[in-house]
């Protein structure tokens, strides 16, 4: 059995997530996980609501698997807001979670998790972080209110928490949907 371990003990960002992740490919490997990221056509544009993501994952040159991973990680974040916010999910608006970038990198870990073809993912427990950090709501303690909503559906979290802003709403969502089980 294959398994992905994922070890987040310091920094559980997706950008952190998907340069991991690229890592274990080989030279030739990480060119065609660029290159089916650049031909998936993800748009510069900013993505106000679910609708909106659903639309843009709709039209991307991409497997159904990926596909279907992208629809469950952002309804995981729609949902997260939701709670964060106190409000019905389609009624959510996404800020930095809806950017053309943050979508560009979900996609992208989606097309490397595909391309690694894990049997199984495992992961440590979580590095939040600790502080303030600055974001369209003003500023917000970290874990922010969205990524704390994920964390608590069951992600255990490191006890010994570093400065700044280590987990994001989108790599918690990412955590949540790929992440089999917690192990040290």
């Amino acid at each position: 059995m294959t398994t992905l371990h994922l070890d987040l003990t310091r920094i559980a960002t997706r950008r952190s997530i998907l340069a991991d992740l690229r890592d274990r490919l080989d030279g030739d490997a990480q060119a065609a996980l660029d290159a089916a990221v650049a031909a998936a056509g993800v748009p510069e544009k900013h993505h106000h609501d679910l609708s909106e993501v659903f639309d843009t994952i709709d039209a991307l040159a991409a497997s159904d698997q990926v596909k279907d991973d992208m629809y469950a990680i952002y309804g995981i974040l729609a949902q997260a807001e939701a709670t964060a916010h106190g409000c019905e999910v389609e009624q959510t608006h996404f800020h930095e979670v809806g950017n053309g970038e943050a979508l560009r990198n979900v996609c992208a870990v989606c097309l490397a998790i595909e391309a690694l073809e894990p049997e199984r993912i495992t992961a440590t427990a979580v590095q939040t972080g600790s502080g303030k950090v600055q974001c369209a709501h003003g500023e917000l303690d970290i874990p922010a209110p969205a990524t704390a909503a994920i964390l608590a559906t069951g992600i255990p979290v490191y006890d010994a928490l570093l400065d700044g802003e280590l987990c994001t709403p989108t790599s918690a969502a990412l955590v949540k949907h790929f992440v089999d089980e917690f192990v040290a």
